[in-house]
């Protein structure tokens, strides 16, 4: 049997120069994940992340949390890094909008970004636009995020224990959707189920993702009782 624990990256700098980056919230929520999973006695046999820094620095937060309580985990430089899991383009998507203002998505704030985002994002995934305007379908992306599971999937079979997988909620809602419907077809479905997951994910929460004898299946999603109230946030 193979555990799988896909984690969401710590916050991002909303609104800075970089936005990735980790503000001082996302290593405070990523170290806060690794000190948790030491205290459930959850030793990570084998990390793998997507290739964004803000998947890279969530890591490292998690790496030193392990550290900090007594239990540290694989060494850095073993870490793996797969594009599989990293984010679609959502600026490249926000910016097709037929509805973005003068100025871009830097004349929005974080409230109407998110509206933009929701319509933005479900008119890609419905391919509404023509698959011409995006350099990534939404196909081509939920494949790819299903088959980096897949891959760390073999890697925890290789390394014999749990694997974390650090991404994004893009990538972690395709996977839970997939999970959840593994044989849907019906696109507006799929869609919908991607949304909801994708939305609702919180910064450095836990999907976990058994795989055994019946196949693979998802335990829990958007795990984050390692955050107080005041520490979560969702992009």
């Amino acid at each position: 049997m193979t555990l799988v624990l896909v984690v969401r990256h710590g916050q991002a700098s909303f609104g800075a120069d970089d936005y990735d980056v980790l503000s001082d919230l996302g290593w405070e929520q990523a170290r806060a994940l690794g000190t948790h999973l030491a205290a459930q006695g959850v030793r990570p046999a084998a990390v793998v992340r997507g290739t964004l820094r803000r998947q890279r620095e969530t890591v490292e937060g998690l790496l030193a949390g392990l550290a900090d309580a007594g239990a540290p985990g694989p060494d850095p430089e073993a870490v793996r890094v797969d594009a599989g899991w990293d984010e679609f383009d959502h600026l490249g998507v926000v910016a097709a909008h037929p509805d973005l203002p003068q100025g871009g998505t830097a004349a929005l704030d974080r409230r109407e970004f998110q509206r933009v985002f929701v319509e933005a994002t479900g008119r890609w995934a419905l391919d509404e636009a023509g698959e011409g305007d995006y350099p990534e379908t939404f196909a081509a992306f939920v494949a790819r995020s299903r088959g980096a599971l897949a891959d760390a999937v073999s890697v925890g079979d290789e390394a014999g224990g749990v694997v974390v997988a650090v991404t994004s909620g893009g990538p972690i809602g395709a996977v839970a959707a997939g999970l959840v419907d593994p044989d849907g077809t019906d696109r507006p479905t799929l869609v919908r189920l991607w949304e909801r997951f994708n939305t609702v994910c919180v910064n450095s929460s836990v999907t976990r993702v058994l795989v055994g004898s019946t196949g693979t299946r998802m335990l829990t999603f958007n795990e984050h009782t390692h955050l107080d109230r005041a520490r979560v946030s969702y992009r």
